[in-house]
C-alpha cells in the first residue's frame, strides 16, 4: 500500500509539473493545443508516412549526405536516433560507427518493424531497436556520444521530460544534433508547425542544461543544430 501511495504522490507531482510546462489552447489545424516556451506542438507523422521518408528525392531536396559528414561522429561513437522512423538515417550513421552502434528508437511499433525488417535484410549487427514512450527513450544512462533528431523535435508531446531524460543518457561532452526545417524561410515547402526557428530550438535546449556548440547552415531548407552536455 505504501508503495503505491508513492507511486501514486509521484504521479501527480509529475502532473502538476507538466501543469506548469505546458498551456492547453485550442489547436490549429496541424497541431495538439499544447504550448511549450510559446510554441505549439505539432502532431506527429504516422507510420504511414514511412514511404515519404524514403523518398528517391530526399538526398537532393536535403543534401543528406552533406548532413552526414557534418555530424561529430567517429567510427566508435554511441549513437541514439530518436524518431528514427523507418531508419533512413540510422542505416546510414550505422556504417560510419562500425566499431560503435545506433539505438533507433521510436514510439511506434510499425516504425520498429520496418527497422527490425532491415537489420534481417541488410545483416546489421550495430543498429538496436529501442521502443520509447513519450516521456523517456529509453536509453542507458551516461552511455551515448551523440543523440540525432532528424525532423522530429517539434513533435515530442512532452519535450522537456525527453530532453531532461536524453541529458542524462548523454555521456559529458556527448552531442546533442537536430535537423529541423527553418521556420525563418518562407520558402521552404514544409506546414509552419513542422519548422523551428533557431532562436526557438537554442531556449527550449538551454533550459535543460544544453549549451550552443553551432548551427551549421549549408543544408537547403533545414538548420543543423549542435549541442553540447
Amino acid at each position: 500500500m505504501q508503495c503505491q501511495a508513492q507511486q501514486t504522490s509521484q504521479q501527480e507531482e509529475q502532473e502538476a509539473s507538466s501543469e506548469e510546462v505546458y498551456q492547453m489552447r485550442s489547436p490549429s489545424r496541424d497541431g495538439i493545443g499544447k504550448y511549450y516556451m510559446g510554441r505549439e506542438i505539432s502532431h506527429v507523422m504516422g507510420h504511414q508516412g514511412a514511404s515519404w521518408l524514403e523518398r528517391n528525392e530526399r538526398e537532393e531536396e536535403e543534401k543528406v549526405g552533406l548532413a552526414l559528414r557534418n555530424f561529430p561522429l567517429d567510427k566508435t561513437s554511441v549513437v541514439a536516433d530518436i524518431g528514427a522512423g523507418s531508419g533512413y538515417y540510422t542505416f546510414k550513421i550505422a556504417k560510419k560507427v562500425k566499431e560503435g552502434k545506433v539505438f533507433a528508437v521510436d514510439i511506434q511499433p510499425e516504425m520498429l518493424a520496418i527497422i527490425k525488417e532491415k537489420i534481417d535484410t541488410q545483416k546489421t549487427d550495430n543498429v538496436i531497436p529501442v521502443k520509447g514512450d513519450e516521456m523517456t527513450p529509453n536509453l542507458p544512462k551516461d552511455s551515448i556520444d551523440m543523440v540525432l533528431f532528424v525532423d522530429v523535435y517539434h513533435e515530442l508531446a512532452y519535450p522537456r521530460e525527453m530532453m531532461t531524460s536524453i541529458y542524462q543518457s548523454l555521456k559529458k561532452g556527448g552531442k546533442v544534433v537536430l535537423l529541423e526545417y527553418r521556420a525563418e524561410d518562407p520558402t521552404v515547402p514544409i506546414k509552419p508547425l513542422h519548422k523551428m526557428s533557431a532562436a526557438q530550438v537554442q531556449k527550449e535546449m538551454e533550459v535543460v542544461g544544453l549549451h550552443f556548440v553551432e548551427n551549421k547552415s549549408m543544408l537547403p531548407w533545414q538548420h543543423l543544430l549542435v549541442f553540447e552536455k
